[in-house]
């Protein structure tokens, strides 16, 4: 038979703000027909597509930011 030993972690899940993470993106999404700009480092370019998008269709009047922010879990202490 044999014995084994376990030790417990816990991990605690922030936001990654390490230099090498992955970057903060916006995008913005019509909530009339689905389509969305392409994410962007920079918030003001999902807003200029909107406007564009709005002129090209009078109608879609309703949109919603996306933002990907990147996380990660920080190890803690074994207990």
């Amino acid at each position: 038979m044999t014995r084994a030993t376990y030790r417990f972690r816990e991990h605690t899940l922030t936001v990654d703000d390490r230099p090498e993470a992955e970057p903060l993106k916006h995008a913005m999404e019509c909530k009339a027909c689905g389509e969305a700009s392409e994410p962007n480092v920079d918030s003001q370019d999902g807003s200029d597509w909107a406007v564009e998008h709005l002129k090209n269709n009078p109608g879609h009047l309703e949109y919603r930011a996306r933002i990907t922010r990147p996380y990660r879990f920080e190890p803690g202490a074994w207990q």
